[in-house]
């Protein structure tokens, strides 16, 4: 291992655990909500409501918005220095609720801190990362994500006795491991390539539009869509599955809430396992549209399985293991790659913002309809639903693959854009929609 990776590989590790607390911050809410609505007392209304603002929807769409048009403007590191400081306040808020408005506070702050630090983070590591091993890194920060769910339901579900107590102490664990996040990535340097970018503007008295050149331009606009395409159908499921899971478990399995939760637990240990062995390893030296396929077939599998084999031991087990593999090798990871690949350095993280607000905000209204449709019209036709939305997922990855493997990001920006093509200027090299560009993802 070259040193330039041993570097790549550390602040990797620094970056991802904002992954780690992304996902630990959507599961500690999830676990702790039926505690709360007790403990405060809350409506269907207010329920639905810390749902929707929370990390897990609207709340992490903003802040995804916000952070990855600051992350493109002032740097990748403005991000590191001040994100996890607000992660903290939202954190501590939920741990010291005493009411609703606090509670909500606690959540929506939570969120937004969540989502403005995802897009600097899969930005930053691939920006640091080499063509070989640029799969590699976003894996180890996908494999961070698992381990948030892992380890939270895990806890969740030792602390279980403890009442509302145990979900307080979930969130003051998750602002300690904010802290130890913030002590890291404040000691990271800037991003190289965002620096070279800012050096050639500023040369060239470039005064960019970082969202009026993603917009205008077809290239930007086909790439958008097809990674919202991607990514949006598949985490309309794996948002669904993450707030209301052990709830289906319970209410259409008969579960009790400690093997629900359990369940759970598993389903992310084995998650963890595929993106570490699956995807860190071989997503820099695989083919991707094959990879891609099969990652997203096995979760259409997953769900045809637990929809019409009937939720017995047997199908619950072949759909934790189907399911938890497939979210280690599918949809999620291979968006977090080709985010980054896809655009220009000048608006790489604001155009994952855009996607991400897109992204995180449909899954808040699905999570509205989600719960209507299984209660009015059964498991069967919810799970229908999933299967439907895994399957546009896959046909859109495997038609569109793009072809990055092994390239640089300067490389793939030539190939999509032209030989001449000017980072700080990226609309000037628009492409026609009649011109003999086809707008594929190359």
């Amino acid at each position: 291992m070259s040193n330039n990776q041993k570097e790549s590989h550390g602040s990797t590790i620094a970056v991802s655990i904002t992954n780690f607390l992304d996902s630990g911050s959507i599961v500690a809410g999830a676990s702790g909500l039926t505690l709360w609505t007790k403990a405060l007392g809350l409506s269907s209304f207010q329920v639905g409501l810390l749902g929707a603002l929370s990390a897990n929807a609207f709340g992490s769409a903003i802040g995804a918005l916000i952070g990855g048009h600051l992350s493109d403007k002032y740097g990748r590191k403005v991000i590191y220095t001040y994100d996890m400081l607000v992660y903290m306040l939202g954190t501590i808020i939920v741990a010291a609720s005493v009411n609703f408005p606090m509670l909500l506070a606690g959540f929506l702050i939570t969120g937004i801190a969540v989502g403005a630090g995802v897009p600097a983070s899969w930005t930053y590591i691939s920006e640091t990362s080499e063509s070989t091993n640029r799969a590699e890194n976003i894996g180890i920060s996908q494999f961070a994500w698992s381990l948030g769910p892992a380890i939270i339901f895990a806890a969740g579900v030792a602390l279980s006795p403890l009442g509302v107590m145990g979900n307080r102490i979930l969130f003051i664990f998750l602002t300690i491991v904010a802290f130890i996040a913030w002590r890291l990535q404040s000691k990271l340097d800037e991003s190289q390539v965002w620096v070279e970018q800012k050096q050639h503007e500023r040369a060239t008295g470039e005064k960019p539009h970082p969202y009026r050149d993603l917009f205008s331009n077809v290239i930007n606009l086909k790439s958008l869509l097809f990674l919202i395409g991607v990514y949006m159908f598949w985490n309309l499921v794996a948002g669904a599955m993450g707030f209301f899971m052990p709830y289906v478990y319970e209410t259409a399995g008969g579960l009790t809430n400690l093997q629900a939760n359990l369940l759970q637990a598993v389903l992310w240990i084995f998650t963890a396992v595929a993106t570490y062995v699956g995807f860190a390893r071989y997503g820099d030296r695989a083919n991707h549209r094959i990879f891609f396929a099969v990652g997203a077939a096995m979760a259409v599998v997953s769900w045809v399985v637990l929809t019409f084999a009937g939720m017995n031991w047997t199908s619950l087990w072949i759909f934790v293991a189907v399911w938890g593999i497939s979210a280690g090798i599918g949809a999620q990871a291979w968006y977090a790659l080709w985010a980054t690949e896809l655009f220009p350095t000048k608006y790489r993280a604001g155009s994952q913002g855009v996607m991400f607000f897109v992204v995180r905000g449909s899954a808040g209204i699905w999570s509205i309809i989600f719960p209507t449709i299984l209660t009015t019209m059964g498991f069967k036709a919810a799970g229908t639903f999933m299967i439907g939305l895994l399957l546009v997922s896959l046909i859109i990855g495997v038609i569109w693959t793009p072809q990055t493997r092994g390239k640089s990001l300067e490389q793939i920006t030539k190939e999509r854009y032209g030989d001449e093509f000017d980072e700080s200027d990226a609309k000037d090299k628009q492409t026609p929609i009649n011109s003999n560009a086809t707008g594929d993802v190359k």
